[in-house]
């Protein structure tokens, strides 16, 4: 079902607003019988280490309301209008739960979000009490799904199904480039998300021909990488592959650029820069070539290019977490709109039962088992020019990957 066909621009939300502050103005005999807003808890980290994330993911999920409710809402509800009830993560678990609580006070008939993995676990399990709908945008850990929790549903793929799509790439890409490439260094964050994936990682890597002469974590947030780049200088690895969020890995990248430290190819795995503008943008030089396996927009859908446009339009920026948001949001609405409800219940067989395919993501249509969408996997992007571009699987690539980056 079609919910939306037409991002809308950041003045329109704006516009709506004011439209609506001013019918609630008049008599209600004027009014007629409007029916009440679906209030909708969105969950992001908009203070703290993960700020500029959960940004991205409130920004997404605003647009994809105006866009819903521009639409004409909720139709079998009488055309509700969605209205948003934010909640700052902060940052960590503790904070999420008790947003959730505050937005289980409120009334809302379902949360979105989250971003961290450690947030979404705690979030999720606090929204179960209540039979709170909860859908995760971006959280990687497969625990989030293999608590048998009917609340919950993930729109994105996990920690499996990235790291063996983003391996899965990179072998091909390596084999069609003739098999420069043979040994690795995993750097990832120390916490919930990097070290899951270095875990997976460090399993599967030999299967594919891969030697892996060093895991190296770091803290988040890290102020000083020299050590680390002073250990990748010594081992002198093929690829290095960092799973680390935004400000470890422009570090990283930069420092590895100030010491002249130039693998044959800098590969990530839900990195929190290499597919992020911002880095793109402000540091062209250490961006340029870096490849990552992540979440991303799908360049072929014209939905998707529309929402491109009126973010930038908006004078917004952009990231994975951004779309991501948006297409929860949109899945929220076609549930209701099946559901012809707000039970808590009926919203959960609806998101349960979902084969919803109107998203801007590159997975075909929505299909969860256990709480997790099988019609969703990850592409792999590298920089190149100044642009992010899709490079494999090549059903959805804008770009050929440049492979080895270096001889």
């Amino acid at each position: 079902m079609t919910i939306w066909t037409t991002p809308i621009g950041r003045r329109a939300v704006l516009k709506g607003s004011t439209a609506a502050l001013a019918t609630l103005a008049m008599p209600a005999i004027v009014r007629g019988a409007e029916p009440a807003p679906i209030k909708v808890g969105v969950l992001q980290p908009v203070t703290g280490a993960l700020a500029m994330d959960g940004e991205f993911g409130r920004t997404g999920a605003e647009f994809a309301i105006a866009a819903v409710n521009a639409a004409g809402g909720i139709k079998s509800l009488g055309g509700a209008k969605l209205e948003m009830v934010f909640g700052d993560a902060r940052s960590n678990p503790e904070a999420g739960t008790q947003e959730v609580e505050r937005m289980q006070g409120e009334g809302v008939v379902a949360v979105v979000g989250g971003f961290a993995s450690g947030i979404c676990l705690a979030a999720s399990q606090t929204a179960a009490r209540y039979d709170l709908p909860y859908l995760v945008d971006v959280g990687v850990s497969d625990q989030i799904v293999q608590r048998g929790l009917k609340n919950t549903f993930r729109f994105g793929p996990g920690f499996g199904v990235c790291t063996r799509s983003a391996l899965d790439n990179l072998a091909r890409i390596n084999e069609a480039a003739g098999k420069p490439a043979k040994t690795v260094v995993l750097v990832h964050e120390d916490g919930l998300f990097g070290s899951g994936l270095a875990k997976v990682m460090q399993a599967e890597l030999p299967k594919l021909g891969f030697e892996i002469l060093d895991t190296i974590p770091v803290p988040t947030p890290s102020r000083d990488l020299s050590n680390v780049v002073l250990r990748l200088r010594s081992l002198n690895p093929d690829i290095v592959m960092p799973s680390t969020y935004y400000g470890e890995t422009v570090l990283l990248a930069r420092t590895m650029q100030q010491q002249r430290v130039r693998p044959k190819a800098v590969y990530g795995v839900l990195n929190g820069a290499a597919s992020n503008m911002r880095f793109v943008k402000e540091f062209p030089e250490a961006a340029d070539k870096i490849m990552d396996c992540n979440h991303w927009y799908d360049p072929r859908k014209a939905g998707a290019q529309a929402l491109l446009k009126a973010v930038a339009d908006a004078g917004k920026g952009w990231n994975y977490n951004l779309p991501m948001n948006y297409s929860c949001v949109g899945l929220l609405a076609d549930a209701l709109e099946r559901a012809g409800s707000t039970d808590r219940a009926k919203v959960i067989d609806a998101l349960a039962a979902s084969t919803w395919a109107d998203h801007v993501m590159p997975y075909g249509p929505t299909k969860f088992v256990d709480g997790q969408n099988q019609g969703a996997a990850p592409v792999s992007l590298q920089v190149q020019n100044g642009a992010i571009r899709v490079v494999y699987p090549e059903a959805f690539s804008d770009a050929k990957a440049i492979f080895p980056v270096r001889s």
